[in-house]
């Protein structure tokens, strides 16, 4: 049976994790759909296995009869020379002759087309699994621009929040060099790092600028406003929570694997394709045939009709070692085809694992970014006039510490769903059995 993508199950499960932003905001789901249209790569894995279906009726045209119907017409300039003893005679003959028919062929027998049919089928798979992988790749590639550029707004958030507070920190250190209780090498110090965090910033707004374009390169359009995560959003890990079962599950059903192993059943047809070049064929043979001509010498006119019917067996029996050397070929191509296919199984197996181990230290990192953001938002929210001394130069590094953790740069929410997506993308079924 083939093989069928099921992007839409995954694309609502991502467009479940978005706020309810304002309406002209875009979600997930929104772009995805966009990108099925428009991605170039998704555009040409669908042709292909559109290419690639057609293998099976190609196939089955080797097992059914092939009509032909022919047809000649010939202008004759003929000189006759008769010797009859000593005596000769000369007949000369100018005359038009036609002949048409039609032929029809029935395999009865040939091996190589029936294991071709076979074969065809397990190409088609092939096919499909492809295009399915196609699909689960598009869901990957449109979720990494997304969330790359949701990144890239929370990185520049973070890196504008420490810039605001080594700003605040820059103006106290003049305060206290103007005053007398702090040195000029405190004051160049906080100017070095207000202007590093203004670089910072910089770099961080061209970040997302390339981001941006990527995400419009995959799904073909500006893309504008974008939905964030919610704040509150509860986080659940894989279901089920067993990383074995997820592992035999990509091992078994994941797209690369399917699409490997009916490769490898394939090339095994073609041996037996190869061995066939040595076996008989057997074909079902009927004509029909007219003939319209001159009579001998020129003498009136005949017209031929003929009516056959039979059986055709052709036996090969010397081939210059063509058979051999192709059999010889096809079996080094299934021996490649079935490492592959051991490859496919362990690198789908190393995916799950690490996805699934993603997924659930990611669960952990947020849990830990939370608790150090409450530690920090408890010491960043002291009043700067109960501070004396040093301790306003901490509470300034509280809180760009606190605005760190509020918008970490590649962690938090996003980060923790991220990973996930492998896992989620890698089984047919989208779950592990």
């Amino acid at each position: 049976m083939p093989v069928k993508p099921r992007p839409l199950k995954l694309g609502l499960l991502l467009a479940a994790l978005l706020s309810a932003a304002p309406g002209y905001a875009t979600d997930l789901l929104q772009l995805y759909h966009d990108a099925l249209s428009y991605d170039a790569q998704y555009a040409a894995a669908r042709a292909t296995a559109a290419a690639g279906r057609e293998k099976e009726p190609q196939a089955l045209a080797g097992l059914l009869p092939t009509i032909a119907a022919t047809g000649n017409t010939f202008w004759n300039d003929t000189d006759y020379r008769v010797r009859i003893d000593s005596s000769r005679e000369s007949y000369s003959n100018k005359y038009n002759s036609n002949t048409y028919g039609v032929n029809l062929t029935q395999p009865l027998f040939r091996w190589q087309n029936f294991v071709q049919y076979d074969q065809s089928k397990l190409l088609v798979m092939q096919s499909e699994a492809n295009f399915a992988q196609a699909g689960q790749d598009l869901i990957l590639r449109v979720a990494q621009a997304y969330f790359d550029v949701l990144f890239a707004i929370e990185n520049l958030r973070a890196v504008q929040a420490n810039k605001t507070a080594i700003a605040q920190q820059l103006a106290q250190a003049k305060k206290n060099f103007e005053v007398g209780i702090a040195t000029v090498t405190d004051t160049y110090e906080s100017q070095s790092r207000f202007d590093l965090a203004t670089a910072q910033e910089v770099a961080a707004e061209s970040e997302l600028a390339v981001k941006r374009y990527a995400l419009s390169v995959v799904v073909g359009k500006e893309t504008g406003e974008l939905n964030r995560l919610k704040p509150q959003a509860v986080m659940q890990p894989p279901q089920p929570a067993n990383m074995e079962q997820w592992v035999t599950a990509a091992e078994e059903d994941s797209f690369v694997v399917q699409a490997q192993k009916a490769a490898a059943e394939a090339a095994a047809k073609a041996v037996e394709v190869s061995r066939a070049g040595h076996y008989p064929t057997l074909d079902m043979v009927a004509n029909v045939n007219q003939n319209n001509g001159p009579g001998q010498f020129g003498v009136g006119s005949i017209d031929n009709h003929t009516n056959q019917i039979g059986l055709q067996l052709n036996i090969p029996i010397f081939q210059g070692g063509s058979v051999n050397s192709k059999t010889r070929e096809a079996i080094a191509r299934l021996d490649a085809e079935k490492a592959a296919l051991d490859n496919a199984r362990r690198t789908s197996t190393l995916n799950a694992r690490q996805s699934y181990l993603g997924v659930v230290n990611g669960l952990s990192g947020v849990r830990a970014l939370e608790a150090a953001l409450v530690s920090g938002r408890s010491f960043a929210g002291i009043e700067p006039a109960r501070l004396r001394g040093w301790r306003t130069h901490q509470h300034r590094r509280a809180q760009r510490r606190e605005s760190g953790l509020r918008h970490p740069p590649r962690s938090g929410q996003s980060a923790f769903r991220h990973p996930a997506f492998p896992t989620q993308t890698k089984s047919r079924r989208g779950r592990a059995r």
